[in-house]
């Protein structure tokens, strides 16, 4: 399983260009999933499932969707704390990728995403949606703002925002 140590930030694993990455947002009551697009440069959130109580069928579903969407990466959000520590939420958060990475046909990996819930509320907030509309898409969109921060941290040339620099990219 390569997955990231203690900080979360270690380099992304680059997936290959025609293929996607699965964001994974795991909460106690549900989990926000997001995709990328095949070339690696955009998040885009993708669904909530509701915990099931039973985390074989919760993963069994997460394992699902990445094959649906052809993801040959799996993301999941580490919920570091804001000095950057394994609190017990982050430990939980990396003993559950750990049972994950042994069901998942693909590599998965933890990504640090403080804040990412905080951003996706005040995304959601901004454009004056409704609390209760909020809560239904708030899991999908921190997935995505998770998945979005991993993309923008992969290597240039290798996709994401820094894989945009080209010839008439931004230098």
């Amino acid at each position: 399983m390569p997955a990231s140590g203690p900080t979360g930030r270690r380099a992304p694993a680059r997936p290959p260009r025609d293929r996607r990455a699965l964001g994974v947002d795991l909460g106690s009551k549900r989990i926000g999933l997001a995709v990328s697009d095949s070339a690696g440069r955009l998040a885009t959130p993708y669904d909530v499932l509701a915990r099931s109580g039973d985390e074989a069928r919760d993963h069994a579903a997460i394992v699902g969707v990445a094959a649906e969407v052809e993801a040959c990466t799996i993301v999941v959000g580490l919920p570091l704390s804001l000095d950057g520590g394994t609190g017990p939420a982050a430990q939980g958060v990396l003993d559950e990728v750990a049972r994950l990475a042994k069901v998942a046909a693909v590599p998965v990996e933890t990504f640090d995403e403080r804040l990412t819930t905080v951003t996706a509320e005040r995304d959601l907030m901004a454009q004056r949606m409704r609390a209760q509309a909020r809560r239904r898409v708030v899991d999908k969109v921190a997935a995505a703002v998770l998945l979005q921060s991993w993309l923008d941290a992969l290597p240039a040339g290798e996709g994401g925002a820094a894989g945009d620099r080209g010839p008439t990219g931004p230098p």
